[in-house]
């Protein structure tokens, strides 16, 4: 063994030990630090334990690029000034619990959210705060089990759901109460419970709500078990939505116009066993998400083009695989969470490859590339029954992500790149 690789070992489980013992006595997390094994700097954003950043693919951040919406542990909400990365409240706990139940708008300094009744957990209301000034206001209420998810790229409409009567929802957990703190987010039995949620079999009604009016309508109903519905960023009119399920028993992604208009399967199989996981809308417009030829076999991130139709597959190693990925707002790079799987316990950095094209005779192709894989964060003391929820800063200058590394939940970011000044390639 050389003495380089020596230190290298000796310092990598000195940073551990070091991290390891703050989590057991309990102290705060440092402020920062910089990864022995990547060399990328890590800093902490939020003091409080059991803060906690948006589901991945929520938006977070203002339209300026300068301020970014996290949860506090009271399942309140606070704001993050992305220069000096300071922080203030903004609104006092609880409010609704779930992907989206707290989304920034991309035109205005306007949060929205939406909190349970006092009075009867089967109902919630939606409101908004100016994030500037704090001042709040309602909305509108909310049909009965129903949550608003998304709001569209022009903030006139939200998009919710709600189940009709009274069969048991995934968790058994109702839209409008507060989540479950950031400790454990993922049940264990989560396999099962999601098997159990379809074989139900529950009618579902789509909805969106005016946001000047408070007037809800209807846009789909169901009995597939519908979720993570996501407004495009750039269309108002059009709503990406997912059925459910285990990967390989569902049809998973659709999109449907805000009056239930051409109603589009997206992602049709062509393997058995393909499913398809975690899908996200880029900044123009396109849709993402993870593509697996079976799942522990072979995996892809893929996008489709919804003017156009045309997609483009990036190859990526199972060593490398994650419960989420996302991109940069330029297109550069890619992110990815990392995952339990043997090896995967880090925060990705990918550079996407196309593969030169040579005159390929047929239509419709699919555009081949691959992912190449940098390391940012190790994350071996990190418990992944939470699910760190990587995205990119506007500027692409960090990767936030949350962590329950030294115990309780933080919100972290880490240099794109290196604190050598190595820059990522773009």
């Amino acid at each position: 063994m050389t003495f380089r690789l020596y230190l290298h070992r000796f310092l990598t489980c000195l940073a551990l030990l070091t991290l390891s013992a703050v989590a057991v006595a309990g102290d705060a997390p440092p402020r920062s630090w910089i990864d022995p094994d990547t060399g990328h700097r890590v800093i902490r954003l939020t003091d409080e334990p059991g803060s906690g950043s948006l589901y991945f693919n929520i938006n977070a951040f203002t339209p300026d690029g300068k301020q970014m919406v996290y949860t506090t542990p009271d399942r309140g909400i606070a704001v993050l000034d992305l220069t000096t990365f300071t922080s203030r409240p903004l609104v006092k706990g609880p409010v609704g619990g779930g992907p989206g139940a707290v989304v920034v708008g991309r035109r205005t300094l306007t949060v929205y959210y939406f909190k349970g009744s006092p009075d009867d957990p089967l109902y919630a209301s939606l409101w908004a705060a100016d994030i500037d000034t704090g001042k709040q206001r309602k909305i509108a209420d909310l049909p009965r089990r129903s949550g608003i998810f998304s709001i569209n790229a022009d903030e006139t409409l939200g998009v919710g759901s709600y189940i009709v009567g009274e069969g048991e929802d995934y968790n058994g957990r109702q839209a409008g109460q507060a989540a479950q703190a950031h400790g454990i987010n993922e049940p264990l039995d989560k396999k099962a419970k999601m098997a159990r949620r379809l074989a139900a079999r529950l009618p579902m009604i789509v909805f969106t709500v005016d946001l000047h009016t408070g007037h809800t309508k209807p846009v789909l109903a169901s009995t597939d078990w519908i979720d993570h519905l996501q407004f495009s960023p750039t269309d108002p009119t059009l709503l990406m939505y997912a059925h459910q399920g285990a990967w390989q028993q569902v049809e998973k992604l659709w999109t449907i116009r805000t009056d239930g208009s051409d109603n589009r399967h997206i992602d049709p199989r062509i393997m058995e066993m393909e499913g398809v996981g975690h899908q996200w809308w880029d900044d123009n417009g396109n849709i993402w998400y993870d593509l697996h030829f079976p799942e522990g076999v072979d995996a892809f991130v893929a996008s489709y083009n919804v003017e156009n139709g045309k997609r483009i597959w990036y190859h990526y190693e199972q060593q490398e695989s994650s419960i989420h990925f996302n991109r940069s707002a330029d297109g550069t790079l890619f992110a990815g969470d990392g995952s339990a799987a043997p090896g995967a316990k880090w925060i990705y950095l990918f550079r996407p490859e196309r593969v030169q094209d040579d005159h390929s005779l047929g239509e419709h192709l699919i555009q081949p590339g691959r992912l190449k894989a940098e390391r940012l964060v190790n994350m071996s003391t990190h418990n992944y029954h939470l699910e760190p929820n990587v995205r990119f800063t506007p500027d692409g200058k960090y990767v936030i992500f949350r962590s329950n590394m030294f115990g309780p939940t933080y919100v972290f970011a880490v240099e794109v790149d290196r604190a050598d000044g190595a820059a990522a390639a773009r």
